[in-house]
């Protein structure tokens, strides 16, 4: 049997007991790395925020008007049909003229001819059919106007049904308005609608109190709604309306401050 030497032995208890000190007073290693990441964050305040919904409304009166005539004539011939038309529509193009249209704001469309059919039924009970026969021709062209002359070719619209009484036969059709000025119109009226949402939002924090508008953080800048007078009807795509002479254009947009 070997003999450990008591010195080596009792070197090694000494080593032992040593380890159980250092380990008893240091503290945990988990301990440490927490206190140190515990030392690196910051918390930081939460940002306030608020978000109003600015808008601006304005009356426009058209200054475009486009319209359209439609001229038609019906004969037995093709080439009579085309004829009849071809004259209708040159004195319809006379009468424009003498009620102070000029020649530059009158367009007459190209023609277009059609066959007529008629339905007709030849003999009786199971052996009875039905068969189309050509009974003349239909010619019809379009004279559109385009003018900044609104006055005057509303008025036209409504009275060139009188080449009536000349054998004339004209339809009417219905005159879409524009505004040539929209574009520079729409940053005005964007403008417009965003002094408002900042001046709700400065009323709204005046009634609640405790805090005031910062810097502007977002904006989103809505369509623009072009609306026969008097309706406050919106849509997504915006809209662009042309059946009337007075219309209102109504700017939207929604506008993020930061508050302090």
């Amino acid at each position: 049997m070997t003999v450990i030497p008591k010195s080596k032995w009792f070197g090694g208890k000494a080593l032992i007991a040593l380890g159980l000190v250092c380990l008893s007073t240091a503290p945990p290693l988990s301990t440490y790395i927490a206190s140190r990441s515990w030392e690196r964050v910051k918390v930081r305040p939460v940002e306030r925020t608020i978000r109003v919904t600015g808008s601006a409304k304005k009356r426009i009166t058209s200054d475009l008007i486009e319209w359209s005539a439609t001229v038609s004539a019906t004969a037995p011939d093709k080439l009579a049909a085309y004829r009849k038309l071809h004259t209708d529509v040159e004195a319809t193009v006379a009468y424009l003229k003498t009620q102070g249209v000029p020649d530059g704001e009158i367009f007459p469309d190209s023609a277009t001819i059609e066959e007529q059919f008629t339905t007709v039924y030849e003999g009786t009970g199971d052996d009875r059919i039905a068969k189309q026969v050509l009974t003349g021709y239909h010619a019809r062209q379009f004279v559109s106007v385009r003018s900044p002359d609104v006055q005057r070719v509303e008025r036209v619209s409504r009275e060139i049904t009188q080449l009536l009484e000349n054998n004339i036969s004209v339809t009417s059709n219905a005159p879409a308005y524009f505004y040539t000025k929209l574009g520079d119109l729409k940053i005005e009226m964007l403008s417009a609608a965003s002094k408002d949402a900042r001046t709700r939002a400065e009323n709204m924090l005046k009634s609640a109190g405790g805090a005031s508008l910062a810097s502007l953080r977002d904006a989103d800048m809505g369509v623009i709604n072009v609306n026969p007078a008097n309706s406050s009807e919106t849509s997504w795509e915006g809209n662009n309306d042309t059946s009337s002479l007075e219309k209102d254009v109504i700017a939207i947009v929604h506008v993020t401050y930061g508050l302090r």
